[in-house]
């Protein structure tokens, strides 16, 4: 009997274990079908064999490439369209960036961060409205004697075209000289309206001017604090590089202001000491002119000091006008070949074709301003990119990620934010808040938040 039950319980496992058999041999069976339809003996072409890869790498690139494009299209359209919020910010962080030095100072003597910002905003705001106040005084007491001597130049320049390699007859340049008076009449309509048009701008100005201090004074204050909030924004893993790549635009951006200024006053002393030692009138003015003049890369300096040699011209005649241009040229080479090389191309390594791309896209987008701007922008552009590059190539050390501290503590971020102030010790021992911790590679300027630069 048992044995009996035994037998029976093997042929019922046999029997198991041929239908699983069967069924491993259906489903093989099907999959062989599977592949003579759509696997490689498809005698159908697949994408693959139509599409080259070159081809499809470049579809997918374009693609990409059309998105991004679009993306920065429309970022671009509705930041000029809030262009009067949007250059008052900008000027604002070139403000921060030429003051926060000072403030740095008055923070290390042990004066609290708010009355320091206060302080030196008002005494820049000072020197500003001082410096414009003397040359307006200037330019007023001299006004007198430029009528007389301008028009004793354009009595001189009358004769050097009627006798000089022109030979132009008197009829003739007084014909031009009546075509100069006629435009001007025939077109009073259109100056008015540039004159209306122009009082609008000046409101615009205005406020922009007003919105540009009080985001100046926000940024000396708690510019560090800000960007951190900015830097909270991204995804957790993303904190700390985001928030790195700040700190070197932030570098960069300082370094620009200063240098320029620097190579500015150069400009600016130099042709101004030139046009007083030739008699020009208005040497200060003009020396001033050519020192905001500066501020617009390649083609500022060179535009102003063609001003003050037409100035020379017209004041004191041929030879002073020579002897202007060529100690305009001369500051210039100095400039190009001596403080350009040594001092901007140790901060901002940007090849001077990409400058000269870049002034020509800021005239087109933004006018002036635009040219302004520029190469700064140029510079943080390399300096992120290049820094997100290394960054994903391993060849700088890789951030904290988030769980670590990332910026200043804020108030209102609760308990995260006692986790983020913990990170790092102050780089200021006069400094009460936390500084943000960097990595830096061994060509990489030390860096700081936008309320710590050095």
């Amino acid at each position: 009997m048992e044995r009996s039950v035994a037998l029976r319980e093997r042929v019922r496992r046999l029997n198991g274990v041929r239908a699983t058999l069967r069924e491993r041999v259906q489903e093989a069976r099907q999959g062989e079908d599977d592949d003579i339809v759509f696997g490689q003996d498809d005698p159908r072409p697949r994408s693959d064999d139509v599409v080259s890869a070159p081809i499809r790498a470049a579809a997918e690139w374009a693609w990409r490439i059309l998105v991004i494009g679009a993306l920065v299209v429309i970022v671009a359209m509705v930041l000029w369209d809030l262009r009067v919020i949007v250059f008052p910010i900008i000027a604002a962080l070139f403000l921060s960036a030429l003051l926060q030095p000072a403030v740095r100072v008055l923070r290390r003597i042990g004066l609290p961060r708010g009355l320091a910002a206060g302080i030196v905003l008002i005494g820049g705001l000072a020197i500003i409205v001082g410096i414009f106040t003397a040359l307006a005084n200037v330019l007023t007491s001299e006004l007198g004697d430029i009528s007389l001597r301008a028009q004793d130049g354009v009595d001189e320049i009358k004769n050097w075209a009627a006798d000089g390699p022109l030979n132009l007859s008197d009829a003739q340049v007084n014909q031009y000289v009546q075509q100069a008076t006629d435009y001007v009449t025939t077109n009073q309509g259109a100056l008015a309206g540039g004159v209306i048009a122009s009082a609008t701008a000046a409101l615009e100005i205005f406020s922009g001017t007003l919105l540009a201090l009080f985001a100046t004074l926000f940024f000396l204050y708690d510019g560090e604090r800000i960007w951190a909030w900015i830097a909270r924004l991204f995804p957790r893993q993303a904190e700390r590089p985001v928030l790195e790549a700040g700190n070197r635009a932030w570098t960069v951006l300082v370094s620009y202001v200063r240098a320029t200024i620097f190579i500015a006053a150069v400009d600016g002393i130099g042709i101004g000491i030139v046009l007083a030692v030739v008699g020009v009138p208005l040497a200060v003015p003009l020396g001033a002119l050519v020192f905001f003049g500066a501020f617009v890369p390649i083609v500022g300096a060179t535009v102003t000091g063609a001003v003050a040699v037409l100035v020379a011209l017209v004041t004191n005649g041929p030879v002073a006008a020579l002897i202007v241009l060529a100690g305009v040229i001369a500051i210039q080479q100095l400039e190009g070949h001596i403080l350009q090389p040594l001092i901007m191309g140790r901060f901002i390594k940007i090849h001077p074709l990409a400058v000269v791309l870049a002034v020509a896209t800021g005239a087109l987008v933004a006018g002036i301003i635009g040219t302004i701007i520029a190469v700064p922008l140029a510079a943080i552009l390399k300096t992120v990119l290049s820094y997100f590059s290394s960054l994903q190539r391993g060849q700088v050390p890789a951030p904290a990620l988030a769980g670590d501290s990332v910026g200043v503590p804020d108030i209102a971020d609760g308990d995260r934010s006692q986790r983020l102030a913990t990170a790092s010790p102050a780089a200021d021992p006069a400094d009460d808040d936390r500084a943000v911790p960097v990595d830096r590679d061994a060509n990489q300027a030390p860096t700081s938040a936008p309320g710590h630069a050095d």
